[in-house]
């Protein structure tokens, strides 16, 4: 059986019948999970997340969004998900 990539190594990280994580679940993150990982923020450790990060991405302070945006599309690719924000490809090219 393959194993998804959509698993978390504590599975007390959400909250019962949610895919929002707890200050818990985001506490046992590595930094490298998070979008803008200096201020661990906008995490992302699996696609339902990376797609949550995609739709709040207009929330994130312009000079932080190439670097969000890029990491974004890293995430994605690793999780299969097809990002369509014409607003994040262009702040990952810039």
């Amino acid at each position: 059986m393959e194993k998804t990539k959509n698993h978390h190594r504590n599975p007390g990280a959400h909250y019962p019948g949610t895919d929002r994580l707890t200050a818990e679940g985001r506490s046992e993150l590595p930094d490298s999970d998070y979008g803008l990982p200096r201020e661990r923020k906008f995490p992302m450790p699996d696609a339902t997340h990376v797609r949550a990060a995609e739709a709040y991405f207009h929330y994130a302070p312009d000079e932080e969004k190439g670097e969000l945006a890029r990491r974004i599309l890293q995430k994605a690719k690793k999780f299969g998900v097809e990002v369509h924000s014409e607003t994040i490809l262009h702040w990952a090219e810039s």
